[in-house]
């Protein structure tokens, strides 16, 4: 049994002797490269803010540096320990076959985020609508595009998903409309209620002189007088354009006497006689 323990115990040695100083070079390494790489990928970010490289395309190129640095990195750990590299190479090859056939909608993803730099249908900072979600596109990643909604939620959405449907963007002119819509009574003065509505649009900061503001009757309906109203704004100032106009609006039409209707109903009872 001795002799057994002190055959393990001089093959360990061995295997120390022979591996031991290559495993401790390889994680010296390891963490140096580590460290190497971050210093690259944040210099590189660097070199394209002070080349003006579009935003979206930053924190692309930043993931795809740091993968393709770390995967040499392990290449040449994997060599310094002895691995033979051409058959660490074909066993990548072989592992990332079978990698690519299990993650396809992965891979997919990742298509999807180079056709989205490259055709751009939408940059950092745009207001977009994709799958059924409205919000300003704040980062586009290798696999992903992160959105914030107007109710600060973060939505996070697969690039093939959002490369290969529809997509609205709100941003790409420069200006956005808003639509609103006011009732007012058959009964009040149609050319009072549209100078007040003008005047509110007008008067608003956030409003766009051009294209320039416009009220028009969009409907007569069972019991009112329907006004579209429609302000133009940047992206960026449609909420604050939409809450203020209607509440003002409100505001101005009861100043002015102008009546809103509500649903109403008259009910006659008929008194039966005995």
């Amino acid at each position: 049994m001795n002799e057994q323990f002190h055959d393990y115990l001089e093959k360990a040695y061995d295997f120390i002797a022979v591996y031991g100083m290559k495993v401790l070079i390889a994680i010296i390494v390891l963490i140096i490269g580590l460290w190497i790489i971050r210093r690259i990928v944040k210099t590189t970010d660097r070199v394209m803010v002070k080349r003006d490289v579009n935003v979206s395309l930053r924190g692309f190129m930043r993931s795809l540096v740091s993968i393709l640095l770390k995967v040499l990195l392990l290449i040449s750990i994997a060599e310094m320990v002895g691995l033979k590299t051409t058959s660490f190479i074909a066993v990548l090859g072989a592992a990332g076959l079978a990698v690519g056939l299990a993650l396809q909608g992965t891979l997919a993803n990742f298509a999807g985020g180079v056709m989205i730099l490259l055709f751009k249908p939408f940059k950092v900072g745009d207001l977009i609508v994709s799958q059924g979600h409205l919000g300003t596109v704040k980062e586009i990643h290798i696999f992903v595009t992160t959105m914030l909604t107007p109710e600060n939620k973060t939505v996070i959405l697969p690039n093939a998903a959002v490369s290969s449907n529809d997509i609205v963007n709100y941003t790409t002119q420069g200006v956005i409309r808003v639509d609103m819509t006011f009732s007012i009574a058959y009964s009040a003065n149609l050319k009072d209620a549209k100078d007040t509505l003008m005047k509110i649009m007008v008067d608003h900061p956030n409003v766009l002189k051009d294209p320039a503001p416009f009220v028009g009757v969009s409907d007569l309906g069972e019991s009112a007088v329907h006004l579209a109203v429609r302000p133009y704004a940047k992206p960026s100032d449609y909420w604050t354009v939409y809450f203020d106009v209607y509440e003002a609006g409100k505001l101005a039409l009861d100043k002015a006497g102008v009546k809103i209707p509500f649903p109403q109903m008259d009910v006659h009872l008929n008194k039966l006689e005995k």
